[in-house]
């Protein structure tokens, strides 16, 4: 009984966003996906390679994900941070096709011209296994990616103001700084 109410207590005061991601610090899981807009396009881990990368976990069915895109796309657009959607749709089942792929589409372009389009581009996670891999419990869901391909900071939840200058935007900031010493080495 007291296990159990020491148990129970520690949870008054846990953060339910704060959970251990089982991809901290390890290679990008692999994978082989269409991008959203061109399905002949296939993306694998390589894209992470060179350069910085935040990976936002997203869909057109998420509220919360909405209300982060302008902030977002403002960040791609005056601080170049380089975003890379991960899409999925809840209500395209692969197998019974509840929605078209241009359906799909359709939404998600009307979703970006309203709200903003902070994408690089989207890598379309159409059975969702990527996400899987990822440890994705929902959306939206941040995974910050050094230049190597090496998961550095995973962050549940949108990205405001209070979230980039305290906690994603400091790591990203070192991330690049890192990134631009490895060039400058490989360069001379």
């Amino acid at each position: 009984f007291l296990a159990l109410v020491v148990f129970l207590f520690q949870g008054l005061f846990s953060d339910p966003r704060a959970l251990d991601s089982q991809v901290q610090d390890k290679v990008v899981p692999d994978f082989s996906l269409p991008d959203l807009m061109q399905p002949d396009v296939v993306y694998t881990p390589d894209v992470f390679k060179g350069k910085v990368t935040i990976l936002n976990v997203w869909g057109v069915w998420c509220v919360t994900c909405a209300v982060e895109m302008p902030y977002l796309t403002e960040l791609r657009h005056e601080q170049q941070v380089n975003f890379v959607g991960l899409y999925f749709d809840q209500d395209l089942d692969p197998d019974f096709g509840t929605k078209t792929l241009s359906r799909v589409q359709q939404e998600v372009t009307s979703m970006l011209s309203h709200y903003g389009n902070p994408y690089q581009y989207n890598i379309f996670d159409v059975y969702r296994d990527t996400s899987l891999d990822l440890g994705v419990t929902g959306a939206p869901e941040h995974f910050l990616i050094d230049s190597r391909g090496i998961v550095r900071m995973h962050h549940i939840g949108d990205i405001n103001p209070r979230v980039w200058e305290t906690k994603v935007g400091p790591l990203y900031r070192k991330l690049l700084t890192e990134q631009e010493a490895q060039q400058a080495g490989g360069a001379g």
